[in-house]
């Protein structure tokens, strides 16, 4: 018996136009309150950005793909990076790579320099709805910075993976959330880790999560979960390997045609 879901927001619970069907899912969550079952949104997103989405509603949000927990305005849980390491990882691709074009992502806001391009800034916001604009990422505020966000150049940086996972042994993890977006992340704090944390919470195990992913930020809680969906419109074989089901694709709102059919129906 499914007791607790979590959905990946982009390419999988909203559609390609960034929407879902709003009336629709009121529906499906006032039922699955009357049944006990938990929602989550699981995503690389900001807190502020889920809230957005989804309003006042006392739901789980998993953001910053695992590193922050809230129940509804209520933080729950967080993991942070060490202040010296992060402040060395963000001169790596600064200083000595040359990058500006970076997303800088603590507790309580995001922070982007101010002299970056117009068309960065307006995609930024779209994403991070608290933000902060500074003079230099050598100056960082006082936070808890729990993810670096970027998109890597392949023209211009074709093996920064590679650059990345070399110059930091075992102190941070890539996960893509889609094309060339890139999360720098504390490794093992995951989505997959999140969830667990909360079955642990609740004394839930595995067997009743149901899960929705469709990108390579979501292979742990797809993993994790007995009820795994990869979404049909995913690019990532390796989640069609590892998932138990296919879902039908975010175009044609599939998180929500499942949790119809096969957990209402419970």
């Amino acid at each position: 018996m499914v007791k607790a879901i979590a959905v990946d927001m982009d390419g999988t619970f909203l559609d390609s136009k960034k929407n879902y069907d709003k009336e629709r899912f009121e529906y499906i969550y006032q039922q699955l309150q009357q049944k006990g079952i938990k929602f989550i949104a699981a995503s690389g997103n900001q807190y502020a950005k889920l809230k957005s989405i989804f309003g006042e509603r006392d739901m789980l949000f998993v953001a910053e793909n695992g590193a922050v927990i809230y129940e509804g305005d209520q933080l729950l849980d967080y993991r942070s990076f060490d202040r010296v390491l992060y402040q060395r990882i963000i001169d790596y691709l600064n200083i000595e790579r040359g990058i500006k074009n970076l997303i800088v992502c603590g507790l309580k806001s995001a922070y982007i320099l101010k002299d970056t391009p117009e068309i960065f800034k307006d995609v930024v916001r779209f994403y991070y709805h608290q933000l902060q604009e500074i003079d230099s990422f050598q100056d960082l505020p006082e936070d808890e910075f729990v993810k670096v966000a970027l998109d890597i150049n392949r023209d211009t940086h074709p093996m920064l993976d590679d650059e990345l996972t070399q110059q930091f042994v075992d102190e941070l993890k890539l996960v893509s959330s889609g094309h060339d977006s890139i999360d720098l992340i504390i490794p093992g704090i995951t989505k997959g880790y999140a969830l667990e944390r909360l079955l642990q919470k609740w004394n839930f195990s595995a067997t009743e999560l149901m899960a929705f992913g469709d990108a390579n930020n979501d292979l742990d809680m797809l993993q994790l979960a007995e009820h795994s969906y990869v979404m049909k419109n995913s690019h990532d074989k390796t989640l069609f390997e590892v998932a138990n089901y296919v879902a039908p694709t975010n175009d044609e709102q599939g998180v929500l045609t499942v949790i119809e059919d096969k957990v209402l129906e419970q």
